[in-house]
C-alpha cells in the first residue's frame, strides 16, 4: 500500500506498452522524446518501434524521425469512415435535453448553411418548427455563428459576398462589419446566441462542436421560446451547452478537447 492507502498502479502490459509507444511517436518524432513520452525503458521503447516499423504502421527511423505509416492511416481512414455523429451525439442529446427540458438541435454546416441532423423535443406543449435536414443561413442561426467564428475572417466575407447575409427577421444581422463583432464576442465567450434573429419568437445557445482535426464542424443548439426565455435568460444553460458538445467532441476525437 502506498502513503495514500492505495495499491499501485499494476505495471502495464504489453499491448499498454505498445499503445504508448504509438501516441507518443504520433506526438513527438525524434526518439528520446518518445522516451520520455511513453515513460518506459529506452530499449523497451526502441523494441516496439521496431516492431511498428515492421508492420508498417509508424514510418522513419531513430535518426531521421518517426511518422504516420501506411497502415495506420489506411486504418485512421476506415475509423474516420465509420464514424456517424447521430450514433455518437445521440445518447449525450437525450441527456441534455432531459436535464434542460429544452428542444436540442445538432447540426452540420455547409459552404453557405446549417443542416440539422439531429433535433430533441422537450417534453412541453410547444414544438419547435425546425426538422431533420432543413437548412438554415450560418449568419442567423446559433449553430451557424459557432461555426463561423472558427473561419477564418476572409472566408466569412467570401460567404457574404457570395450569398449575402438575407435578413430573416427584424433582428438578423445583416451588416458584415456588426456580423464580424458578433463572431469576435462568440469566440470570446465560446459559445452563441440566437435571439429571435432566425425566426421571431424563437431563441437558442448554442456551442461549438470539434472534429478529429480540432475544426468546428458541427454545432449543438438549446432551443426554446422567447416568451419562457426573455432577454438574455437563455444564456443560463450555455454551461450545459458547452458540456455536451465538448463531450461530443471528446468523442468525434478532437483534440485537447
Amino acid at each position: 500500500m502506498d502513503d495514500a492507502g492505495q495499491s499501485p498502479a499494476p505495471p502495464a502490459g504489453a499491448s499498454e506498452k505498445t499503445l504508448l509507444v504509438l501516441a507518443a511517436a504520433l506526438a513527438h518524432p525524434r526518439f528520446t522524446d518518445i522516451v520520455a513520452e511513453a515513460g518506459l525503458a529506452k530499449a523497451t521503447v526502441h523494441r516496439i518501434l521496431g516492431t511498428l516499423v515492421a508492420q508498417h504502421y509508424l514510418g522513419g527511423n531513430s535518426e531521421q524521425g518517426y511518422r504516420a505509416g501506411p497502415n495506420l492511416l489506411a486504418l485512421a481512414g476506415r475509423a474516420l469512415a465509420s464514424v456517424d455523429i447521430s450514433q455518437v451525439a445521440g445518447p449525450i442529446v437525450d441527456e441534455l435535453a432531459a436535464s434542460v427540458d429544452c428542444t436540442i438541435h445538432v447540426g452540420v454546416a455547409t459552404e453557405s448553411e446549417m443542416v440539422y441532423l439531429i433535433r430533441r423535443d422537450s417534453a412541453k406543449p410547444y414544438r419547435m418548427r425546425s426538422r431533420v435536414g432543413l437548412g438554415v443561413p450560418l449568419h442567423s442561426s446559433g449553430m451557424g455563428k459557432v461555426v463561423l467564428a472558427d473561419w477564418a475572417p476572409e472566408r466569412v466575407d467570401a460567404l457574404a459576398a457570395r450569398v449575402g447575409l438575407p435578413r430573416r427577421t427584424d433582428l438578423t444581422i445583416t451588416d458584415l462589419g456588426l456580423l464580424h463583432e458578433e463572431l469576435a464576442r462568440v469566440r470570446e465567450r465560446g459559445y452563441s446566441t440566437d435571439l429571435g434573429e432566425n425566426e421571431t419568437g424563437t431563441v437558442c445557445v448554442s456551442a461549438p462542436i470539434r472534429d478529429h482535426t480540432g475544426a468546428v464542424t458541427h454545432g449543438l443548439s438549446v432551443s426554446s421560446i422567447e416568451l419562457e426565455y426573455p432577454g438574455l435568460s437563455i444564456e443560463a444553460l450555455a454551461p450545459a451547452a458547452i458540456a455536451a458538445a465538448d463531450r461530443i467532441s471528446r468523442e468525434l476525437g478532437a483534440p485537447g478537447a
